[in-house]
């Protein structure tokens, strides 16, 4: 195939690449744009969910910039009541796909490379592979290639087994589960989970509501985890006092406390951490969300091992490092042990570098957000120490004791953004911003709750010496982990 050339190459084509992509088309109105993502459809890793999968979050805190996701509604049945509705795959899915075919494609300035791989190279030029075709093709980039896979996020379907399987054991990914009802003569007459994290919670709670009964199910959780309460975290005018409330707590739990442990117990007693079992502190702490229903589903399992990871399954028995546990011969396992994103396990680099964009957190975990301001402020400051200044990467802390320095960097950074005039009037504007559109639209009606939060920023510095003391401690226990080659446990 014939050269080409183009001003950004972008690698991925999932929720961070179009985040990026749709800010940059509309801040740099010039630039051209070439998108390269091995999968047959935009949505990145969302064509490898598993179909009952929803978002953590409310689905007006997600996707692109210009484009709203879902409706503007309070759902009123389910254990999501109350709150903003969570977009599913299938609505997730089909949103990008206007993203991709109602806004980026008929602006003539991208393309789109679906199906194909991108091979970086040196300099300026890199290539494109067809994964059906085999073809390459040279392209010269002109400004930067933009790195959208730094997440390495992994689904079940997508994900190798660290255990062994016997032949006869019956083994599932959670995308399985739906299809059951084919198999009606043959139904397992027990059902285990395996993992800790949220593929594992969703799948415990589609079990219960598929009127399995909780007394024939099993959970292997290595790690109990903590996770915040969705009820704080609600978008918009009605949801942003209770966000106040949530920053205000986070940060004199954080500068209170003598470690990280203990500034989650505190948030779990004030409920705005949640946890499955208030007898079992947890070790995990992967910024998951979740609702109060949900956990009331969940708590209904009884059995829980808690032996540390499975190292082999067997018709009848599941093997631990020291143990092994006896279970009906037609038991049904369940894989959710695909680690989702490298949690605490990736080495942090600047955004910006000679010819390179690496697309990474500026406020954890809010990663669509971080892209759409790493294409503002690509397009609208003019060197990379500016940039690279105004936008320091932030960690996904892999538990409780390492989240603090995730909370030390992300009040670091909203002080950097909250003290530059073009961020702040960006982030009034950003619909993906979990504050800032909504406290300006309060502000501009003069609404009286905001007048409890007046102290606010004064309440964050009188405490930030006592969250960085905190912070810098977590951030010394999560690179000493990164260097002993820490690996997560679902």
């Amino acid at each position: 195939m014939a050269p080409s050339e183009t001003d950004y190459l972008v690698m991925g084509a999932g929720a961070v690449g179009l985040a990026f992509v749709d800010t940059l088309l509309d801040e740099d109105p010039d630039c051209h744009v070439t998108i390269v993502d091995r999968h047959a459809a935009p949505g990145g890793h969302w064509n490898d969910a598993y179909s009952f999968v929803r978002l953590h979050q409310p689905s007006a805190n997600y996707g692109v910039v210009s484009m709203e996701l879902g409706e503007d509604r309070v759902d009123t049945a389910g254990h999501n009541a109350g709150m903003h509705p969570l977009a599913g795959r299938a609505e997730i899915l089909a949103y990008f796909d206007k993203v991709m075919h109602g806004k980026l494609l008929p602006s003539g300035r991208v393309a789109y490379h679906r199906l194909a791989d991108c091979l970086p190279g040196k300099g300026r030029v890199h290539h494109i592979r067809g994964i059906l075709s085999g073809e390459e093709q040279e392209i010269t980039v002109r400004r930067r290639l933009v790195d959208g896979t730094a997440f390495q996020t992994s689904v079940p379907s997508t994900h190798t087994p660290a255990f062994a399987v016997e032949e006869g054991a019956r083994l599932a990914i959670p995308g399985d589960l739906p299809r059951l009802w084919q198999h009606r003569t043959a139904l397992p007459d027990r059902y285990v989970i395996l993992g800790g994290g949220k593929t594992a919670m969703d799948t415990a709670v589609w079990l219960i509501e598929a009127g399995v009964p909780p007394e024939r199910i099993g959970w292997v959780r290595p790690r109990d985890s903590w996770m915040f309460n969705r009820r704080y975290v609600q978008p918009g005018v009605d949801g942003i006092l209770d966000v106040l409330t949530f920053q205000r707590a986070l940060v004199e739990a954080a500068a209170g406390s003598q470690s990280g442990s203990e500034m989650m117990a505190k948030l779990g007693e004030g409920g705005f951490m949640l946890r499955i079992d208030p007898e079992v502190m947890p070790r995990m702490m992967h910024f998951a969300v979740i609702s109060e229903g949900e956990i009331a589903l969940m708590r209904r399992i009884a059995q829980v091992y808690r032996q540390g990871r499975v190292t082999r399954i067997a018709p009848g028995r599941m093997d631990f490092a020291e143990e092994s546990v006896a279970l009906p011969e037609n038991t049904l396992f369940i894989d959710c042990t695909a680690t989702a994103v490298p949690f605490g396990g990736a080495r942090l680099r600047p955004f910006f570098e000679e010819g390179r964009i690496t697309l990474q957190c500026a406020t954890s975990p809010l990663v669509v957000y971080s892209a759409a301001l790493a294409a503002f402020l690509e397009a609208n400051f003019n060197d990379d120490a500016e940039r690279n200044a105004l936008c320091p990467p932030t960690p996904l802390t892999d538990c409780p004791d390492t989240y603090p320095y995730a909370v030390m960097a992300n009040l670091m950074a909203n002080g950097i953004h909250a003290g530059n005039a073009k961020i702040s009037a960006f982030n009034r504007r950003c619909r993906l911003h979990l504050g800032a559109p909504a406290i300006a639209a309060l502000t501009a009606q003069g609404h009286p709750g905001l007048a409890a939060f007046a102290d606010l920023g004064e309440v964050i510095r009188t405490n930030m010496p006592g969250v960085m003391r905190l912070g810098m401690q977590a951030r010394e226990i999560h690179e000493r982990s990164f260097a002993n080659g820490h690996e997560m446990q679902r």
